[in-house]
C-alpha cells in the first residue's frame, strides 16, 4: 500500500474542514502547499441547517436559503418581539455549503479530496481503509474517545433536535420574522423549546429542540412537532417535505488537551461550539480565520481559540442546567428578552468586553448561577 504525503491533511469535511480549506487555498502563504481532505463521505446530500446572526450582508448570503431582520421570543406569560439590525440572521442547508466548497476547491492544484475513512492517527502518519496518508501537520474533526468515555467527570448536556421542513395550502408564515424559542410545549420540566423559521408564507422549518442530558424515544419528538402545529399554529394540513435530526454535544470537556505538534483539533473536537448555545457555523469561520493568521507568523495554529474566559462562562452555564435543567426557559427567557439583544449576540459571539460580560451574566440573577461561579473559581 503506497503512502501519499502533503504538507497539510484536513479530517472531516464539514463547516470546520472545508471553511479552513477554503480559506488556505484564497492565501498565497499556501498556494505551494499541498492540502489532503479526508471524508468517509461524499457531502453531496444535505444533512444539517446552519443558522447563526451576522451584521449586514456577507460572503455567506449568497448561500443562504432565508434571511431574517425580525425575530420573537415566546413562553406562556409573553411574546417579546426584537428588532435584529444591525445583525440579520441567516439559514445556510449544508447541502448548498458543500457544493460550494466543491467549486472552490475544484480550481486549486494543490488539494486533493479523498473519500476514505481514517482509522487511526500516530503522529504525522494516517491510517485510512482504503489508503495510509502522510502529513507534516493534521487538522483533526473526530471527537476524542476520552470525551465519551468520562462523560461523568465534567458537565455535559446534549442538545438534540428533529425538524420538520413543511408545506402548507394556504399562507400560514411571516417570512420576516423567526421564532428564536417558543417554551410553550415542553417535554416535561426540562430546557425544550420549538424553533421556527419561516422561508415563505407556505414553507418554513419547525424543530423541537432540548437541551438535557436525556434523548427521547424515536416518535417522541414527531409528537411534540405535531402537538405544536396543531395547538399553536393551528395547522392540520401540511405536507412534510424533509426531516432533520441530530445531537450536538454541549460541555466544558477540555478538547483543547488533544492539540499536540502535529495534530490539531477542529470543530466540534476542537471546543469550537459554544455550549451555551449550540452555535458553531460562524465560530468555524471566525476560528480557521485566527488559524491561518497563526500559521502564518509561525505559531501554534489553535493559540487564542477556544479556550478564552468564555469558556469559563460555558461551564457556569453547563453546572446550572445539569443540576437544574428546570431553569432553563427562565435562564433564555432572561436573555433573549433583555432591550439590548445586541449586547447578548456580542456576549455569544465573543466579541463583547469584559463589562459587558458581566452585565449580561447579573442580568441572569439567579443564585445558582453565583454558585457555580465562585465553584469555578473556588472550588
Amino acid at each position: 500500500m503506497d503512502q501519499e504525503q502533503y504538507d497539510y491533511a484536513i479530517i472531516g469535511a464539514g463547516a470546520a474542514g472545508l471553511q479552513l480549506v477554503i480559506k488556505m487555498i484564497h492565501d498565497p502563504f499556501f498556494a505551494e502547499k499541498s492540502i489532503l481532505i479526508l471524508d468517509k463521505d461524499d457531502k453531496s446530500t444535505n444533512d444539517r441547517t446552519w443558522c447563526f446572526w451576522e451584521r449586514g450582508e456577507t460572503k455567506w448570503d449568497e448561500l443562504a436559503t432565508h434571511i431574517w431582520s425580525q425575530g420573537k421570543f415566546i413562553n406562556n406569560i409573553k411574546t417579546v418581539d426584537f428588532d435584529l439590525s444591525p445583525y440579520r440572521y441567516k439559514m445556510v442547508r449544508s447541502a448548498d455549503f458543500y457544493e460550494h466548497a466543491k467549486v472552490e476547491i475544484g480550481g486549486a492544484p494543490n488539494v486533493t479530496w479523498v473519500k476514505d475513512e481514517v482509522a487511526n492517527i500516530e503522529d504525522q502518519e494516517i491510517e485510512g481503509s482504503i489508503n495510509h496518508y502522510s502529513a507534516t501537520h493534521i487538522f483533526d474533526s473526530r471527537i476524542p474517545q476520552e470525551f465519551h468515555d468520562r462523560q461523568d467527570d465534567y458537565h455535559s448536556l446534549i442538545q438534540h433536535f428533529k425538524g420538520w421542513f413543511i408545506k402548507t395550502k394556504k399562507p400560514v408564515f411571516n417570512p420576516n420574522t423567526f421564532t428564536m424559542m417558543d417554551y410553550r410545549l415542553k417535554w416535561r420540566d426540562s430546557t425544550s423549546f420549538t424553533y421556527v423559521l419561516p422561508i415563505s408564507e407556505t414553507k418554513a422549518l419547525v424543530e423541537f429542540t432540548l437541551f438535557n442530558d436525556q434523548l427521547l424515544m424515536v416518535g417522541e419528538y414527531d409528537q411534540y412537532l405535531e402537538k405544536y402545529l396543531k395547538t399553536y399554529l393551528n395547522l392540520f394540513d401540511y405536507e412534510i417535505e424533509e426531516v432533520e435530526q441530530g445531537m450536538i454535544p454541549m460541555s466544558d470537556y477540555p478538547f483543547h488537551k488533544h492539540h499536540s505538534r502535529f495534530i490539531t483539533k477542529i470543530g466540534t473536537a476542537g471546543g469550537w461550539v459554544r455550549p451555551s448555545s449550540g452555535y458553531s457555523f460562524k465560530n468555524a469561520d471566525r476560528y480557521s480565520s485566527m488559524m491561518i493568521e497563526n500559521i502564518k507568523t509561525g505559531n501554534r495554529p489553535e493559540k487564542g481559540i477556544a479556550t478564552s474566559r468564555f469558556r469559563m462562562y460555558d461551564s457556569i452555564f453547563l453546572k446550572v442546567l445539569s443540576s437544574r435543567n428546570d431553569l432553563g426557559e427562565e435562564i433564555f427567557t432572561r436573555l433573549y428578552t433583555k432591550p439590548d439583544i445586541h449586547s447578548v449576540f456580542r456576549f455569544l459571539d465573543e466579541e463583547s468586553t469584559l463589562i459587558e460580560d458581566m452585565k449580561v451574566m447579573f442580568s441572569l440573577n439567579k443564585p445558582q448561577f453565583w454558585k457555580a461561579f465562585l465553584n469555578t473559581f473556588f472550588g
